[in-house]
């Protein structure tokens, strides 16, 4: 399917054009349509009837972010993308309950750092960096001094 111009395609050709290629939240969907609104268009019928027809999910969109990124971010990381992108927090919520913050923070500090913190200046790079990756700082504490107290019984 090529892409629609403004001038050959209808809105309705343009949106389903956006959603073959990838999954949009109905606010994102809104925004990418907006400027190609034309007189006689209505937008928002449009999408009423995407999302009654279910091609339009946002519960879907949540749910495909947070598999998609769930092991290289935190729960905070993905619920602010999912929060920009206009999903409800209920549906936020629902989609990152079951993202394990503990398991993915141990994952991602492992391939980014083989040393524990030798010093506090390292410690709060790291805990920097993980905290840039969306994990809370309870999360990061747990990581890290976990990491550190494996190194001391690893040295014994």
């Amino acid at each position: 399917m090529k892409k629609p111009t403004s001038n050959v395609y209808s809105l309705r050709a343009r949106a389903l054009w956006l959603l073959a290629r990838r999954e949009h939240s109905a606010k994102e969907l809104h925004k990418k349509l907006l400027p190609h609104v034309e007189e006689g268009d209505d937008l928002e019928a449009l999408l009423a009837d995407f999302m009654q027809r279910g091609w339009v999910s946002d519960a879907r969109f949540a749910e495909l972010v947070v598999n998609a990124k769930q092991k290289r971010y935190g729960s905070l990381k993905l619920a602010h993308e999912l929060r920009e992108k206009g999903v409800a927090d209920d549906l936020i919520a629902e989609a990152t309950s079951a993202v394990d913050d503990l398991e993915n923070a141990k994952i991602v500090w492992q391939k980014k750092y083989a040393q524990t913190p030798a010093s506090r200046e390292e410690w709060a790079k790291q805990a920097r960096f993980l905290q840039s990756r969306g994990f809370g700082f309870d999360v990061i504490k747990k990581v890290l001094n976990e990491q550190a107290n494996e190194q001391l019984n690893n040295d014994n």
